[in-house]
């Protein structure tokens, strides 16, 4: 097995493009684990670890693929709280420390945290090769079981995300709280100024997937412009429509049946949590004015 280690994005796109066999590998938390058990053995690993330019975030914002999630917690959480709600559910210290957002979408596992954060909240992914850079929704990136929509000679270089224009939530069913994986999990983003709600699943479908018709529901059910407190019925109705959206399997981590209870379950929660943040917010707003 070859070892490629370049120092600049140039370098490793070139690399890419004469080695489409590569496999990237930053923080080495997925890839390290296929090759110990030996369910991979590509002709060569991409060493990512020192090219500056995947390593750095500006306002925007544009995260750098290999950006580990202990730096989204510390320096993101105002800004993105949800995708660091989810970095946080992430393994143990040590693979927060060399886990990335990148890695979670090259490996492209439905059970990846951060891809329900990164559809509510309209992500888009930015890629790149020696022909050029490309855009992809987060919407369109994710294509079955552990494939993207990555071409063989591109890279992940960054994920494009607006900061958070209101509440946002994530939560996460597992068999202990840390260093696991998903049963299955939820993410909710609020629009105020755009009268609208993010929702995505996780863990419950071939591909981690939007829960379009919950999101459409809320968009004609909630006043954002005057939020009086929700009624138990939308809330009930809401994650009804979020467990619909997902077509989930029996496995070793929990049933099919137990991923749709638990997905309403989640929905109802967050959204409770993320419209009381609003309730709060608009309530602070009018005092400050009065005073």
């Amino acid at each position: 097995m070859d070892f490629l280690r370049p120092e600049t994005l140039a370098e490793a796109l070139e690399l890419k493009a004469s080695r489409p066999d590569a496999v990237p590998i930053a923080g080495g938390t997925d890839v390290m684990v296929e090759l110990n058990f030996d369910h991979r053995r590509p002709g060569a690993l991409l060493d990512l670890t020192r090219v500056p330019e995947l390593r750095q975030w500006s306002d925007g914002l544009r995260i750098g693929a290999a950006v580990p999630y202990a730096r989204i917690i510390d320096e993101l959480g105002t800004a993105l709280p949800g995708l660091a709600m989810a970095a946080r559910t992430v393994g143990s210290p040590q693979i927060r420390n060399r886990g990335t957002v990148g890695g979670n979408l090259g490996a492209a596992s439905p059970a990846g945290d951060t891809h329900p954060v990164l559809l509510a909240s309209d992500a888009v992914i930015e890629v790149a090769s020696t022909r050029g850079p490309r855009m992809i929704p987060a919407t369109e990136f994710y294509l079955g079981v552990k494939r993207n929509a990555l071409e063989p000679d591109e890279l992940i270089v960054a994920v494009h995300l607006a900061p958070a224009a209101g509440p946002q939530q994530f939560a996460k069913v597992g068999t202990r709280n840390a260093m696991v994986i998903a049963v299955c999990s939820f993410a909710i983003s609020l629009f105020p100024g755009e009268n609208r709600v993010g929702a995505a699943v996780g863990s419950a479908a071939p591909t981690p997937r939007r829960a379009h018709e919950a999101e459409a529901f809320l968009a004609a059910e909630l006043d954002f412009a005057t939020p009086k407190p929700l009624l138990d019925s939308v809330k009930r109705e809401f994650g009804e429509l979020v467990s619909r959206a997902a077509s989930p399997i029996d496995d070793v981590r929990g049933s099919a049946a137990y991923r749709e209870h638990a997905l309403a379950v989640m929905a109802r929660r967050t959204l409770g949590w993320a419209w009381q943040e609003l309730l709060s917010r608009k309530n602070r707003g009018g005092e400050q004015s009065c005073a």
